[in-house]
């Protein structure tokens, strides 16, 4: 036997802690300001051990997406498998699925590793307006992952894709919330930015009847790319270190406020530019081994 891997071995029967893991299922955004790429610095902003099994590549900026190449779905079993079997998890974060054969293995994830804390962002239109989902990945996603979520993050206009519908003030939002949850899922974070006005109003709804509003205000800055999938993230973030969903929601509000604010007087690129994600970076939470 080679002497480091005994090494290798005996450091490892001897370690007492781990960090705390979550795992990002998502694209990847070329540009870095969303996908895979801001999970990834949420992640290690708030102490987590991030990890990723990415759905497709994009060829995207801070002006728009102008290419999207999918991951053949047993590659991305693959990834998912690889993580899984060997590190674990303890919360998952899932964003852009292209495909409804990409949304099966997904769904077949979550069942085989019995992975109970699932924030899914059903990202169907980017930042610029660019449609990311087919519409009949649509129908499989409601099907197959809204039962098995934690909890659903859309924005409005996710929100009216799925809803067939528009959502047309704050006072649809409760409304909109409701009619989210009858299409199976457990709890809906309904996300009221795109709506105008100096304030913002979030709705939490969950299907055992609690409401949470949650408003704030604005902050005036052209930097919103990947706001979404930043939120997800940090939600999934504080489930992964024992919150619970309301309180993992408001924490996860209160690091996407910041780092919005940090980064609104920054420019990158010539369009919507990211966030200002390591503002104040975290140590790597460990839990006992």
């Amino acid at each position: 036997m080679n002497p480091s891997e005994t090494l290798d071995e005996n450091a490892a029967g001897a370690a007492t802690a781990r960090y705390v893991r979550v795992l990002s299922i998502a694209g990847s955004d070329s540009g870095g300001g969303a996908g895979v790429q801001a999970d990834l610095k949420t992640f290690g902003a708030l102490g987590c051990y991030g990890m990723t099994a990415i759905t497709a590549l994009t060829a995207q900026n801070t002006q728009g997406v102008s290419g999207i190449h999918g991951v053949p779905p047993a590659f991305l079993k693959a990834q998912l498998q690889a993580v899984l079997d060997d590190i674990g998890v303890d919360a998952v974060k899932v964003g852009m699925l292209h495909a409804p054969e990409v949304v099966e293995v997904v769904a077949w994830a979550i069942d085989h590793y019995r992975l109970r804390k699932v924030v899914l962002d059903p990202v169907m239109v980017a930042t610029s307006g660019d449609r990311l989902m087919a519409a009949e990945t649509v129908q499989v996603l409601v099907q197959q992952l809204f039962p098995r979520a934690t909890v659903i993050t859309p924005n409005l206009d996710e929100a009216a894709l799925l809803l067939g519908r528009a959502i047309d003030g704050i006072d649809a939002l409760d409304e909109a919330a409701t009619a989210l949850l009858a299409l199976g899922a457990p709890a809906v974070l309904l996300k009221g930015g795109h709506l105008p006005g100096n304030d913002v109003l979030d709705v939490l709804a969950q299907a055992d009847g609690t409401r949470l509003r949650l408003p704030t205000s604005r902050i005036a800055t052209p930097n919103g790319h990947g706001t979404g999938c930043t939120l997800s993230s940090a939600i999934a973030c504080y489930l992964a270190q024992g919150l619970g969903l309301a309180q993992a929601v408001q924490q996860a509000r209160g690091y996407i406020l910041q780092a919005i604010g940090a980064g609104a007087h920054v420019r990158t690129g010539h369009g919507h530019g990211p966030l200002n994600h390591g503002f104040a970076p975290v140590a790597m939470h460990l839990l006992p081994r």
